[in-house]
């Protein structure tokens, strides 16, 4: 009696449950100002995410598009500014890593793609652009705050992802006259379609070195959009450096320090992919609630039965504490500590670990329904199988959930031991 069957009677499907969590978490660790930004996000989100959700799940990247209608709301309410400073425009918050996980956090309930291109536009591009010189934040970063101007990261290469070793890395910039030349492939770029700014990490004779790339200089080529199993308002598309020659204003920080710029920002990134995982698992999490508690089957409502019961229970008390984590790591953060470690590897290992393992739950609760996009009957879209398909990625980017366990075992033994 633990496994649902398909529906034969069609009910409605609840596209807006009851938020579980306003009744079970208290935000007791962080500020006001947090939990204002927490409560204008979800303003936001419930006005010009939800209602076009569905339509950013099951686009295709190649046709659809990037969701323009979507970022340029945000921008109009000011989200972009939540992580920076006054200097550049921002909302100057004295927590804004913490602010900027919840903003994370409420955008992903709707729409992970959404919350993947917040993201990277501010966490990654963002916060690279933001240990610039003030030339390069004032040319760069300021329009970026105001949505202006759409920023992308870009360290991934086809050999190079988790691993961004000097060795590993395979795009060059090699110096010419004053400026520099550079070459190379980076892929899974979000955001690289419609960016007018992207951050590249290039190998250099001193080192790794992180360069500002305009996407119309002469020699950069946007490949064509990946078709994903999820995140499909996500775009991302290979950035192709074919003898780019820029300026000596283009390096970002200084010639050598590139990992240390992408390491802090990816780390910073890490935090806000687990509360990205916190808010998918939040939307499945009460999607299945609510229909385990009016779903009728066996003489009663499902959420009578102690399976479901006891499922619910352990996954609340989860989901408590990945939220929790993703805090903590961004209030250390906000702190001054650059390496909220092991904070940020394990808030980022157990929210989108726990992401997917709710949203196979869900899909289970639901049945037919949950494996289904659309309807046939009234071509209404299913509650949960977009969480499903989107919730995959969140183990995969941002440094693999199995580099995050490797990063926390070198808390407990060492580098001298764990490598």
């Amino acid at each position: 009696m633990t496994t649902v069957d398909d529906e034969t009677a069609f009910q409605p499907i609840c596209s807006e449950p009851p938020r579980i969590a306003d009744r079970l978490h208290h935000d007791l660790i962080v500020p006001d100002e947090v939990r204002d930004v927490r409560r204008r996000v979800r303003d936001t989100a419930g006005r010009v995410v939800a209602p076009v959700a569905h339509r950013i799940a099951n686009g295709d990247e190649r046709i659809d598009g990037f969701p323009r209608d979507v970022f340029e709301s945000l921008a109009t309410d000011g989200l972009y500014r939540i992580p920076f400073g006054t200097d550049v425009g921002g909302e100057g918050l004295a927590h804004p890593a913490a602010a900027t996980a919840v903003a994370v956090e409420e955008l992903a309930y709707y729409s992970n793609s959404v919350a993947a291109i917040f993201d990277v536009h501010c966490i990654l591009a963002g916060n690279a652009l933001a240990q610039g010189s003030s030339a390069q934040r004032d040319q760069w970063l300021r329009p970026l705050v105001t949505g202006e101007l759409i920023g992308s990261f870009a360290t991934s290469e086809p050999g190079a992802s988790s691993d961004l070793s000097p060795e590993a890395v395979r795009t060059t910039a090699v110096p010419d006259d004053d400026g520099w030349v550079l070459d190379g492939r980076k892929r899974w770029i979000t955001n690289s379609v419609v960016a007018g700014v992207v951050i590249v990490l290039a190998r250099t004779a001193a080192g790794l070195t992180t360069f500002i790339v305009p996407t119309d200089a002469q020699g950069v080529t946007i490949g064509t959009p990946d078709r994903k199993l999820g995140n499909r308002g996500q775009i991302t598309a290979d950035v192709i450096l074919d003898r780019v020659r820029l300026g000596p204003e283009a390096v970002l920080g200084t010639e050598g320090g590139g990992l240390k710029i992408a390491l802090q920002t990816l780390t910073y990134g890490r935090i806000g992919i687990a509360a990205a995982g916190v808010g998918l698992a939040q939307a499945a999490f009460d999607q299945m609630a609510a229909h385990l508690g009016t779903r009728e089957a066996f003489g009663g409502p499902l959420a009578a039965k102690q399976h479901w019961q006891f499922l619910m229970a352990d996954r609340a008390t989860e989901l408590e504490v990945a939220r929790d984590l993703y805090l903590k790591a961004a209030l250390r953060l906000d702190s001054g500590i650059p390496f909220p470690e092991p904070e940020a590897a394990m808030a980022k290992l157990f929210g989108t670990r726990l992401s997917a393992d709710i949203a196979r739950d869900a899909v289970q609760a639901f049945g037919g329904l949950g494996f289904t996009s659309r309807r046939g009957a009234d071509d209404a879209p299913g509650p949960v199988e977009a969480i499903y398909r989107d919730s995959k990625i969140g183990e995969i980017y941002e440094g693999a959930n199995e580099v995050q366990k490797w990063v926390i075992a070198r808390q407990i033994f060492g580098r001298e031991i764990t490598g």
